[in-house]
């Protein structure tokens, strides 16, 4: 009673809801709803996507902010309050949380560095940098792009595999320093600090996305994206892994399981309304998946436009020079006809010259499926560098996803924090800004693994392994917990008495019956799909030929994958074991005495 009486609270609903947004809209909604847009049905997608909304995200939401409100408590105190055997699902989301705070910031870092390199004129990355004899370009630069090069060479230094460590990148460890260094001071007194961090983290997103929708609206070939984009493609709903991407995005992009919700909720007043508002953030977010798409997809157009029309006049050009045209005979409308007459007319020379002829396509340029980083550091900026005043939108788009990355760690450190300070024999020891600074230079000096020449690959082992299972597992365990064990009767008193009436009849079902059934699907199809993958591969750069190459992970690496799944995973069932060996040990010597 004492904690609760000393907790601290934020100032108003409305920061409340800031903070929520500003954690749940992040960077997934800008780099990874467009590409399963593209990927499985473009205007089709929204079907699959707003039924699991409504039948997964808004009722899940819901329930963890419900818990963390009438609790009081971070992850771990809240569960154990539930049932004393729950106490290792709040240790399982801190662990997944830890994880995720570990590499998570190191994109803010590659932010950082892309945002202080866009104030050069021109864009380091516009061209091809000249070799160390300034004879011509660098051979690794004119195999690939001058956007690749500056990600793959100049900012990652990326080894040729994993086995290559290389060194640590001294300029990359200091952007981390920096990231993890602005985290800390945005939750150095809680949510004193947090709460007014949020309405800039929540906002200022918006105000560069509705910048860059008029931008992108008014670029060349815009409307070929859109188009694109709109264009549904039915027969990608009989495909099930549209349905399994969909409640995945949905799963994800709320933060469902990391305990950043439950903490962030046991801050609230005990009569705020957390059914409006969970029905708020969720459709906020899932509002912005679709207004990021707009953007993202009118610059894809825009820029598979660029790339369609400079491949068509590289062709007429060359045939132009090979067959001593006139000037303005072969225009992109009479392409494929000269091409047949020229065939034609004259075989032998057509013949050697056609493996440099290209085959130009459209549709080719917008099926190009990019997400995560790539779309993030290298199709925005190959996109951003042929624009007018290109440092103008540079600086705009890295702030964004500086701002986004932020909001997010704000909700990742949140779920760290919380249980910590909830905990007495800590709290009474270190004062906040104590445990805060530790937290935060822990995952610091393990975030340097990320910044060495074989960062990024290890950076893809933790995004891809590091929290998908265990965040299901331990998402499925709660939705059990507060319907079978705590009980949906208990559960509804609870709400009856936090906002003043009962759950209606689709949040009890979905509850007891249509969520945990989705998330076991979920579950299942994740543990075949790793069954039928068979050996796992990543993907490397080879800087010989300027392009990705797969190639298989060595043994050490597997275990690596091994130990990120199972050290959240056997939380729960090692919570449960402890805590039935104390109460069984205690039993036993109130018994002697």
């Amino acid at each position: 009673k004492a904690m609760e009486k000393s907790r601290p609270l934020w100032d108003n609903p409305l920061q409340f809801v800031f903070a929520c947004i500003s954690y749940a809209v992040g960077l997934g909604n800008v780099w990874r709803f467009p590409y399963l847009c593209q990927m499985y049905g473009g205007g089709g997608f929204l079907i699959p996507y707003l039924i699991m909304l409504i039948a997964e995200g808004m009722p899940l939401l819901y329930l963890e902010l419900a818990v963390g409100q009438r609790m009081r408590q971070g992850s771990i105190g809240a569960w154990k309050i539930i049932s004393p055997y729950l106490c290792g699902v709040g240790v399982a989301s801190v662990v997944v949380s830890f994880f995720l705070s570990m590499y998570y910031n190191v994109i803010n870092a590659w932010a950082f560095w892309y945002l202080f390199h866009s104030f050069q004129d021109p864009l380091p990355w516009a061209t091809c940098p000249l070799n160390s004899n300034h004879t011509g370009y660098e051979e690794e630069c004119e195999k690939t792009s001058s956007t690749q090069y500056f990600w793959y060479r100049q900012t990652l230094n990326i080894s040729p595999s994993l086995e290559t460590s290389g060194s640590v990148q001294w300029e990359q460890a200091l952007c981390l320093t920096l990231a993890w260094l602005v985290v800390y001071l945005c939750i150095l007194r809680g949510t004193a600090s947090t709460g007014k961090v949020v309405y800039i983290t929540a906002s200022l997103p918006y105000c560069v996305l509705i910048i860059y929708l008029i931008r992108g609206l008014t670029l060349h070939g815009a409307v070929n994206g859109l188009i694109y984009m709109f264009t549904p493609k039915l027969e990608q709903l009989s495909n099930p892994k549209t349905w399994i991407s969909a409640a995945t995005q949905i799963f994800f992009s709320l933060g469902l399981g990391f305990g950043s919700l439950i903490a962030f909720a046991s801050y609230n007043e005990s009569s705020n309304n957390c059914e409006r508002h969970a029905i708020i953030v969720s459709l906020i977010n899932s509002t912005t998946s679709i207004f990021a798409s707009i953007v993202t997809f009118s610059i894809y157009g825009f820029k598979a436009t660029f790339n369609y029309e400079s491949c068509i006049n590289k062709v007429i050009l060359l045939l132009l020079n090979a067959f001593d045209l006139e000037e303005g005979s072969l225009t992109a409308d009479n392409l494929n006809e000269m091409k047949e007459y020229l065939m034609a007319t004259y075989p032998q020379e057509y013949a050697q010259l056609a493996p440099q002829i290209k085959n130009c396509s459209l549709e080719a340029e917008l099926d190009t499926a990019v997400q995560g980083t790539g779309l993030a550091f290298i199709v925005y900026s190959e996109a951003i560098k042929n624009m007018e005043v290109p440092q103008l939108y540079s600086v705009l788009y890295f702030f964004m996803l500086l701002m986004l990355g932020i909001g997010s760690m704000l909700g990742n450190t949140a779920a760290i924090l919380t249980p910590l300070t909830d905990s007495r024999v800590i709290a009474a020891r270190f004062p906040k800004e104590v445990i805060s600074g530790v937290v935060c230079f822990i995952n610091c000096v393990i975030g340097l693994i990320f910044t060495m020449e074989a960062g990024n690959y290890w950076f893809d082992i933790f995004n891809d392994y590091a929290a998908t299972l265990s965040l299901l597992l331990i998402v499925l365990v709660e939705t059990i917990a507060v319907c079978y064990i705590y009980g949906i009767r208990r559960f509804e008193k609870d709400l009856y008495t936090m906002i003043g009436r009962k759950p209606n009849w689709y949040w009890k079902i979905m509850w007891a019956f249509v969520s945990p059934l989705l998330i076991i699907s979920l579950f299942i199809f994740y543990i075949t799909d790793y069954i039928l993958t068979g050996t796992l591969q990543y993907q490397a750069w080879d800087a010989t030929q300027g392009q990705l190459v797969t190639k298989d992970y060595p043994g050490y690496a597997l275990a690596v994958i091994g130990l990120l799944v199972a050290a959240s995973t056997m939380c729960i069932p090692l919570g449960a074991l402890v805590t039935f060996i104390r109460k069984r040990l205690k039993r036993e010597k109130v018994s002697t005495v």
